[in-house]
């Protein structure tokens, strides 16, 4: 049985067959509408998700499947106390895979630990965010046709952007990357992500947006997470501190793509929606047949996968 916690819990070449079996998928999905069958899928959301969420539930049910679950703390027995190592021990006896979202770092090791199942994190707190990372390498592949030599700009709330830290270090495993960091100086990349990796470091530069859009091949933008703030006045202070408009996308090259795990607030205008180079919403949507591959391979026997 594995687990889905980390960026890293799969190798290059996994990661590479994921990527192909969606595509597959995609191409044809009616190859996969029993893969499932007779399998429950259970969605454990302390915290509140639209993509994610539906995705894995459109995922499953798109493959036979079934879907049990919560989407909200309140809604299950946590609201009483129970704690996550006895929800799942309990989840364990009623479903075959599990998705789980937590505002606590670490809650998916946890339940991993304490899981008869295989766990899949969808969020735990600022930590990590491996399926979402999972459909950002899909995005670029498909866009770019490769996963290294690229240079790549993440934009905005980078302290506690579990999107960021988990797609920062996939990317550092593919040679030859470049990743530029812009972010207010209170919500800088904290040093443990980017030099968790020592080759990553050499590759990291810090830049104003206006000034290094033009070096970039992928711009990731971020939102400012008003639920990770403890002080409402400096979230008011830095939730526009960088906002991508079309008269900044006139300094980014021709076939810059913009990515963005939303949902988005104001740090990226409307009107970049009719730019070719906005993919967020082809992101959004390629989330789901990643997925599919994801709950597929986890499912399979040993022997199988």
């Amino acid at each position: 049985m594995r687990h889905l916690l980390d960026p890293t819990d799969f190798s290059i070449n996994e990661t590479g067959e994921l990527i192909r079996r969606a595509e597959e998928i995609i191409a044809n999905p009616s190859a996969v509408a029993d893969a499932c069958r007779g399998k429950i899928l259970a969605t454990l959301f302390f915290e509140p998700s639209t993509r994610t969420r539906l995705s894995f539930e459109s995922a499953m049910i798109s493959m036979g499947g079934h879907v049990i679950g919560f989407a909200g703390a309140e809604l299950s027995s946590a609201a009483k106390g129970e704690s996550v190592a006895d929800t799942i021990r309990m989840v364990s006896c009623y479903a075959d895979i599990c998705v789980m979202r937590h505002p606590k770092e670490g809650a998916a090791l946890v339940a991993a630990k304490n899981s008869s199942i295989p766990v899949i994190n969808a969020g735990d707190g600022g930590h990590q965010h491996p399926s979402q990372t999972l459909t950002d390498l899909m995005t670029i592949h498909s866009l770019k046709k490769r996963l290294n030599g690229l240079t790549v700009g993440f934009c905005g709330d980078l302290k506690f952007g579990r999107t960021v830290h988990s797609l920062f270090r996939a990317l550092t495993l593919y040679p030859d990357n470049r990743f530029i960091l812009v972010s207010p100086r209170e919500l800088q990349m904290p040093e443990y992500v980017y030099r968790a990796d020592s080759r990553a470091i050499a590759c990291v530069e810090f830049g104003n947006l206006e000034d290094v859009i033009g070096k970039m091949d992928i711009l990731y933008m971020t939102r400012v997470q008003r639920e990770r703030f403890f002080n409402e006045a400096d979230y008011v202070r830095l939730k526009d501190s960088y906002i991508l408009t079309k008269e900044k996308l006139d300094h980014a090259k021709p076939d810059l793509a913009v990515l963005h795990p939303l949902p988005r607030v104001n740090e990226i205008a409307v009107e970049v929606d009719k730019d070719d180079r906005a993919k967020y919403f082809e992101q959004a949507r390629n989330g789901k047949f990643i997925r599919m591959a994801l709950i597929e391979k986890l499912l399979k026997p040993e022997t199988e996968a």
